[in-house]
């Protein structure tokens, strides 16, 4: 990834139709977001990518058990990393912390607009459950979908 990143030119963005959920490794918590957005949002475009992801990798066990408890399939998820058309494509881009955010933002600073922290209205950071226990997952899972909720009430003006 460029730091200072800086398109030919920003596109005008009228309406939300490609989201792109962040996170480090794309194998616990975007692929969860991604999984609840596209269940929320089917006609829109949504994806996920990760600023160090492993990949290749499919999403972590306890992601796909718990999106399965929604009845959301993840399983066929592979973990990718974030490119230039991707942060280009979207018109609005998701990551799950402060830190996150901010070295986005940075990275790509004619796009600061359309970045936000999923958390952003709650004002809370969602915490990275790789390589801890279930219920560590569980909150997580919780989290981007108290985040997704208020996303949808305030950006995507739906109700949750």
């Amino acid at each position: 990834m460029k730091e200072h990143y800086q398109p030919a030119q920003q596109p005008a963005r009228a309406e939300i139709n490609k989201i792109l959920v962040l996170c480090l490794g794309n194998i616990c918590r975007s692929p969860m977001a991604e999984g609840f957005l596209k269940c929320r949002l089917p006609e829109k475009v949504v994806m996920s990518a990760g600023l160090t992801a492993m990949a290749g990798h499919p999403a972590d066990p306890f992601s796909v058990q718990l999106m399965q408890e929604h009845g959301i399939d993840i399983s066929s998820h592979r973990a990718q990393n974030l490119t230039d058309w991707m942060v280009e494509a979207a018109d609005l881009i998701l990551t799950m912390d402060t830190e996150q955010m901010n070295f986005i933002k940075r990275a790509y600073p004619a796009f600061e607009g359309m970045i936000m922290r999923l958390g952003q209205f709650g004002e809370f950071d969602i915490p990275d459950p790789y390589c801890q226990d279930i219920d560590a997952f569980r909150e997580s899972q919780k989290l981007i979908v108290q985040g997704i909720n208020e996303v949808f009430e305030h950006i995507l003006h739906l109700s949750p």
